[in-house]
């Protein structure tokens, strides 16, 4: 079904993205494309799909490949019917209809005569009833675009699909719907994706990274249970390697203590001797000629060492080093943060919720927030941080610090620079070079302090805004989290668990991830 031969992208600023990329995918096989961000995931599914050309190598594909992008603002401007590339054969049968059987019209129809009754059934299928394929698409939210090129799918019955993160913008209904699709279909799949639930319904697991393309025979699960066994064998490695360079330093230590205990001997036989001056110079030129021997000698042995040490070190998790290491001396376990009794909130005259709300928040809790888009989430979470009150009832608030963390990571100011950014939480006034040994703890290296904070992906302003709440080092009585596992991948959804995990205070979590929401070991949901 594919063949990558050699495939390279260069981005046009001239940086190599990828190298050497090769692949096979057969019929019927349901792939996983996963890796970190900046590894080249979506390009190289554009390449697949044709939307890219590759810098250097060849692919081969044996269909045209039915693609569903993650980023669908290019469509804005069209209809859905434009979007999904059937406007010509539905105007087409549209004139049959009316008795305008021209060449051209058969010929654009294609003799393909339930086009409609598919495109009825697929919108029906996805929830989409609602919606005119004369719709325009920027009329459409996130997750209603999605499922537009869902139905495409089977609008068009295409035997290879490409689908770039295709549940990020999915409620839990509409992820259920694409699941039972996944499982059900015979076409060829690839999938690039940080949805755990969703890999592990996929056959093959392909990881990009800089050294290529690695396949994992199975699903998410295996995959995951393979990367344990080589993390486990790299820990060893690196343990084995640091020995040895323990070994090699303590061995260069004892040749040079001998070879000075040795040198020193020499000398006092030589003036016993009377030797003249000008041999004992050359002798003791010698000494020093063979001492600087022995030195290179061990300083090359370890220098190799030290170097292989690196390179095993650069390739471990550096998962485990990313916490918040809060002081959460001041948090109280059961103490009650916040009460609802019998609340409402009006839009336009219209009560928001059909019965009045009855909540009670307590601090350590894990409570998951749910509810379709539009139920009042948003709203609630505004009224729990006491940025907005209920026309109707009353809400008890105790005095607490809260941190918002929304999908776009607002707290982060766009104008500033990493370094600056990191200040902006210094509030016990730690010296410069202790917030700098947090940045690189948070994979901020030396290159990024001067960098503008409006440059960094999705997963790096996750992990400026963790490195940021333990630079202030103050735990907040409630952490509320707004889909935040949504453009981030799996390693960055990770790091993400361990520190959510450490955390000893109130967490309030609005996510479709049921997979994430397990880990981070939610208590209750409150569903609206």
């Amino acid at each position: 079904m594919l063949i990558l031969q050699n495939i390279s992208y260069i981005h046009p600023n001239k940086d190599l993205l990828f190298d050497n990329i090769n692949l096979s995918v057969n019929r019927h096989d349901k792939v996983a494309l996963i890796g970190n961000n900046g590894t080249g995931k979506s390009t190289l599914l554009s390449i697949i799909a044709g939307k890219l050309m590759p810098s250097a190598g060849q692919f081969n594909v044996a269909t045209e490949p039915y693609y569903v992008p993650q980023i669908f603002g290019q469509y804005n401007d069209l209809t859905i019917a434009q979007a999904l590339r059937i406007d010509a054969k539905l105007e087409a049968l549209k004139e049959i209809l009316e008795g305008n059987v021209t060449e051209n019209n058969l010929s654009l129809l294609n003799d393909d005569w339930t086009i409609e009754e598919r495109c009825s059934e697929a919108l029906s299928y996805w929830q989409l009833t609602d919606l005119e394929l004369t719709q325009k698409m920027e009329t459409l939210s996130g997750g209603q675009k999605t499922k537009v090129f869902l139905a495409g799918i089977a609008i068009h019955q295409p035997d290879f699909i490409l689908l770039d993160e295709p549940s990020n913008h999915l409620d839990t209904a509409g992820r259920q719907l694409l699941y039972d699709f996944i499982r059900s279909t015979a076409s060829t799949l690839m999938i690039v994706s940080h949805d755990r639930e969703l890999l592990n319904l996929l056959d093959v697991v392909c990881e990009l990274s800089k050294r290529g393309i690695t396949v994992y025979g199975g699903n998410y699960d295996f995959y995951a249970m393979q990367k344990q066994i080589e993390n486990n064998a790299l820990n060893q490695d690196v343990k084995s390697k640091e020995k040895a360079f323990r070994k090699a330093k303590e061995k260069e230590r004892e040749t040079l203590e001998r070879q000075q205990k040795l040198d020193a001997r020499g000398k006092k036989k030589q003036e016993k001797a009377g030797i003249a001056t000008i041999m004992m110079n050359t002798l003791r030129n010698n000494a020093e000629k063979s001492t600087a021997k022995i030195k290179n000698v061990h300083a090359e042995k370890i220098g190799g060492i030290s170097q292989e040490l690196h390179e095993l070190r650069s390739a471990l998790p550096g998962i485990d080093k990313m916490k918040f290491g809060f002081d959460n001396s001041a948090l109280h376990k059961g103490k009650v943060l916040f009460r609802a009794t019998d609340i409402n909130f009006q839009y336009n005259s219209q009560l928001l919720w059909k019965e009045n709300l009855n909540i009670q928040i307590s601090s350590g809790e894990r409570i998951s927030l749910k509810g379709v888009n539009g139920s009042g989430k948003t709203t609630l979470i505004k009224i729990i941080l006491g940025k907005l009150d209920p026309q109707v009832g009353e809400v008890y608030r105790a005095d607490n610090k809260s941190v918002y963390i929304d999908q776009d990571y607002s707290l982060i100011d766009n104008a500033l620079k990493v370094y600056d950014q990191a200040q902006q939480f210094n509030l016990t006034r730690l010296q410069e070079h202790e917030i700098k040994i947090r940045l690189n703890r948070f994979l901020f290296t030396k290159e990024y302090w001067d960098k503008p904070c409006s440059a960094l992906s999705g997963g790096e302003k996750m992990r400026l805004m963790l490195c940021c709440l333990t630079i202030s080092n103050q735990s907040p009585d409630i952490i509320i989290l707004d889909e935040p596992t949504n453009n981030l991948d799996i390693q960055n959804i990770e790091i993400l668990r361990n520190a959510i995990n450490e955390y000893q205070g109130t967490l309030i979590v609005v996510s479709h991830d049921d997979y994430f929401l397990e880990e981070i070991n939610i208590e209750r949901t409150v569903k609206l």
